[in-house]
């Protein structure tokens, strides 16, 4: 739990690094009202994943942005994800299901490509690979995921993306665990 504390932090200041610097001093001038409607500051997005026969996948990853600033280029967000995996090959069925929501930071580079800062936690089943018969108590794992991203319009307020993400911290009970880049794609509207 102590490291979770520390990597809240962490992603936060990521955030706000992101954003432009302010002269020290006094500005006397008032600065303008945003006057974009809420649609246009607001995006939705995410991805979807599934699988069926001997293996059967599942994965739901629907996410909810803010553009911070007038042009659009940091938007911050909240994410849910959910993942179900069995596979019958084996006697008994592996089994396995993980929850947890996601916290990220998006800068568009320019308007096709963007760097990616995320703390995602996941509630899984400790100790997943180990015998069939065990009791495998559920933990919540923390992950730090940073990369890029592109994306390409649809037309309209649509459009699908594509990212490369890295797990920093590589807990042994994370689903990232040991794994090189992670590939990730899904559908926005309003991004």
């Amino acid at each position: 739990m102590n490291r979770i504390l520390l990597y809240v932090p962490f992603v936060m200041l990521c955030t706000l690094g992101c954003t432009r610097a302010v002269a020290q001093g006094q500005d006397t001038t008032t600065k303008p009202k945003d006057t974009r409607p809420l649609r246009d500051r607001i995006w939705f997005g995410g991805g979807v994943g599934l699988s069926f026969g001997t293996v059967t996948a599942v994965q739901l990853d629907p996410l909810i942005g803010y553009k911070v600033d007038k042009e659009g280029k940091l938007s911050t967000g909240l994410g849910a994800s959910y993942w179900y995996f069995r596979d019958n090959r084996y006697t008994p069925p592996y089994d396995f299901k993980a929850y947890g929501y996601r916290i990220f930071s998006r800068y568009r580079v320019i308007p096709q490509a963007y760097i990616h800062t995320e703390f995602l936690h996941m509630n899984v089943e400790a100790n997943r690979f180990g015998a069939f018969t065990e009791v495998r108590p559920r933990v919540w794992v923390p992950h730090l995921l940073v990369g890029a991203g592109y994306v390409q319009s649809l037309g309209g307020r649509s459009s699908i993306y594509l990212q490369v993400l890295f797990d920093l911290i590589q807990d042994p009970n994370s689903i990232y665990f040991n794994q090189g880049p992670i590939f990730s794609g899904g559908v926005g509207v309003g991004f």
